[in-house]
């Protein structure tokens, strides 16, 4: 596939991943904040949050107003402008890439894509995953804190750590205790879901992985045979 093929899809499912994400924490934050969803309304635990993910949503629809073809338009200012024309026009693949990518995330969701559910089953199985983990010892959160929690503890991705292992452990754990959950069901609950959610599928990931190295290379070979007879063919 074309890298452009290739970014401009993983940025649509990324799109289409993570508005989900935004959403809970409106809907959820504002929902404990106004009383609708039984929790805690504390302003930061609950508007915070709702803020964060208002302020995201719209500063994505915003982008989506950026033509996506904003680095050939700047072709006449980077010749112009000598370097750092050239370097404004590289930057401006960046922005015109999330157009690209909010612009085909809404194509889907105008279609009615049946696949959209796929976005929304992925975080809720997560969570599933995460209150049978509850209940295991002790109990679950309701359910507006459990997703709450959950997806500001995720933000503990957003710091330098790899797989942001460590980082979303304590950020949810942190988060559940913030909740008035008790911290010590919330560390053993939260450790048990990772373990099932993330280091399980590793194992049959990483194997999965080094199989397509193999099969990566089996293509490439077949078609630099291809090419070979082709040219053989051709000379023939």
């Amino acid at each position: 596939m074309a890298r452009r093929r290739v970014a401009d899809q993983t940025l649509v499912f990324l799109m289409l991943t993570y508005i989900v994400y935004m959403s809970a924490l409106v809907i959820c934050g504002f929902g404990l904040w106004f009383g609708v969803f039984r929790g805690p309304d504390s302003f930061a635990l609950t508007v915070v949050p709702a803020l964060f993910g208002l302020t995201v949503i719209v500063v994505g629809l915003l982008c989506s107003a950026i033509p996506t073809d904003l680095q050939r338009r700047l072709d006449g200012y980077a010749q112009r402008s000598g370097r750092v024309g050239r370097i404004a026009q590289r930057l401006a693949n960046g922005p015109a890439a999330v157009s690209a990518g909010i612009r085909g995330a809404w194509v889907h969701v105008r279609q009615g894509d049946p696949a959209l559910l796929g976005s929304i089953a992925y975080w809720a199985f997560n969570i599933m995953v995460l209150w049978a983990a509850f209940h295991a010892f002790g109990g679950a959160p309701p359910g507006a804190v459990l997703v709450l929690g959950y997806f500001v503890g995720m933000l503990g991705n957003l710091l330098p750590l790899p797989g942001g292992i460590g980082g979303v452990d304590g950020g949810m754990i942190g988060a559940f205790a913030a909740y008035g959950v008790d911290i010590g069901t919330a560390t053993v609950a939260v450790l048990v879901y990772r373990a099932f959610a993330f280091w399980l599928p590793t194992i049959p990931g990483a194997i999965a992985y080094f199989q397509l190295r193999h099969t990566v290379q089996r293509w490439r070979d077949e078609r630099r045979q291809q090419r070979a007879a082709e040219l053989a063919a051709a000379t023939a």
